[in-house]
């Protein structure tokens, strides 16, 4: 957690930044010569030591190599990444990230099976001046570090429905959208994630405009979170919760099997190619 400074909490990502300066100099080491060993750009560095910039992952564990530090430095990245993220959101992602049991229902790829050129395409749509390159850059790293929730120990028991939408609105880049595909097959085939697509056949439901989700903690405690552009609903309320319960199950009952859910990617992918 930050420390207080003047009344107010130091941010995550200005605490990672001050780890981050605080390693090097330990290390002996000058900005250049860090950037000489790891390979990574020296202004990139030091804007992530100043906290202008939040980092992939990735870089993290690099550098947690790097000055065999076991995993601090990504413990401090999975606070600093709260930072790119709504107040009401943050809460629902410290949820999330101890849940032992995931339910999902998104219109579009959801973000924890985007790719990273598919996410900086959906989110350069935000995207008015240059200047906003950095903004984007930061949200797709903050998105794509999400996704290390699919791999920790115990592994999260996922489900997700993805509306037929998603698979007809490709990617500009043809090959951005084969990566997708892929990367969405390969996920839909791991042992702790069932895929099932709700197709156009199923007619309008109740969730058309906006996506939810629900979590279950190891002890049996449930919340749900509904969003749509630019809002946020955490919902805790245990009638409430029981109520997204049910309509979920509604939006289960209509959509494909998992593995005819499966197929239908690989014919998409096939389409694609073709």
């Amino acid at each position: 957690m930050g420390e207080v400074v003047d009344g107010e909490r130091e941010s995550g990502r200005a605490v990672l930044g001050r780890t981050l300066k605080f390693l090097r100099e330990k290390a002996g080491k000058s900005l250049s010569q860090l950037a000489d060993e790891t390979g990574y750009d020296k202004s990139y560095l030091s804007r992530m030591e100043s906290g202008k910039r939040l980092s992939k992952v990735t870089v993290m564990e690099d550098l947690d190599d790097y000055y065999e530090c076991g995993d601090l430095l990504v413990s401090h990245w999975k606070n600093a990444r709260l930072d790119a993220f709504m107040d009401q959101f943050k809460r629902f992602m410290e949820l999330e990230a101890t849940a032992r049991i995931m339910w999902k229902f998104v219109p579009g790829v959801p973000g924890l099976l985007q790719t990273e050129d598919f996410a900086k395409e959906v989110l350069s749509g935000y995207q008015a001046t240059p200047e906003d390159d950095d903004w984007v850059e930061e949200q797709v790293a903050a998105r794509i570090g999400r996704q290390y929730l699919l791999r920790q120990k115990p592994e999260p028991n996922i489900r997700i429905i993805m509306d037929e939408y998603a698979f007809r609105r490709p990617a500009a880049l043809s090959k951005t959208w084969d990566d997708q595909l892929l990367r969405i097959e390969a996920v839909a085939m791991w042992p702790n994630v069932t895929l099932q697509v709700l197709p156009f056949t199923a007619g309008v439901h109740h969730h058309m405009h906006g996506s939810l989700t629900l979590l279950w903690q190891k002890d049996g405690s449930g919340v749900a979170y509904a969003e749509g552009n630019d809002w946020g609903q955490l919902i805790e309320d245990p009638d409430e919760v029981l109520r997204h319960h049910l309509s979920y199950d509604r939006l289960r009952d209509v959509a494909l099997s998992p593995s005819d859910s499966l197929a239908f990617v690989r014919d998409v992918l096939e389409e694609h190619r073709s």
